[in-house]
């Protein structure tokens, strides 16, 4: 069966581990995998857009939000928000440097994004962010990574066998080459996230 639907990778797993009593725990082997790639992945297939009027101080991010890329405000001229950790957020409140305003900065607090300084008025934000993989389902058979690396889902999959596997010498071999499908995968988008550098050509003096 062609690995590029959930029907079909649950198939393959299956033939790969060649145990007819784990049939039942496949779906949780695939969650589990999933669970990791959205630790361990930051592809630009997973960057995402949202907008929203900033008005208040807090506000929650997407239910999908894994990390952000970029936050900007839409004025003229564009304002990029700067990111700052929790303890240069507390400076910049207790120092007072910014009381209400246009925010210039922004962190994390728990499932919120916090702007600093509070909005005088409502702004059109625009965040730019990793959302997290579409999980695969009886209902949602496929999604990007399974097109295009099936490969890493399937060994990412068995890796989750491992507490019933135990000793299995597969292991060694699938978290090898699960490790190298995350590699090729990180090249292969550093790669197509650097604009061609132009040639340019001297012109002859005369």
């Amino acid at each position: 069966m062609a690995l590029d639907t959930y029907s079909g990778l649950k198939t393959t797993i299956a033939d790969y581990l060649n145990r007819d009593d784990l049939t039942s725990v496949i779906p949780s082997f695939i969650t589990l995998a999933e669970a990791k790639f959205n630790r361990k992945l930051r592809m630009r297939q997973m960057l995402k857009r949202a907008t929203a009027t900033i008005d208040t101080q807090y506000f929650a991010y997407p239910a999908d939000w894994l990390q952000a890329k970029e936050f900007i405000l839409n004025t003229n001229p564009i304002t990029y928000m700067e990111f700052v950790t929790d303890k240069q957020a507390n400076e910049l409140r207790q120092n007072q440097i910014i009381a209400s305003g246009k925010p210039q900065y922004y962190t994390i607090v728990g499932t919120q994004i916090e702007v600093i300084a509070t909005p005088d008025t409502g702004y059109t934000g625009e965040l730019t962010y990793y959302g997290k993989i579409t999980a695969l389902s009886d209902s949602n058979t496929s999604n990007w990574l399974l097109a295009y690396a099936p490969d890493l889902y399937l060994y990412g999959a068995l890796l989750e066998a491992s507490p019933y596997l135990k000793d299995d010498e597969r292991l060694a071999t699938w978290s090898t080459l699960y490790t190298n499908s995350l590699g090729d995968m990180e090249v292969a988008d550093q790669r197509a996230s650097v604009a061609s550098t132009p040639i340019v050509r001297a012109r002859s003096l005369g």
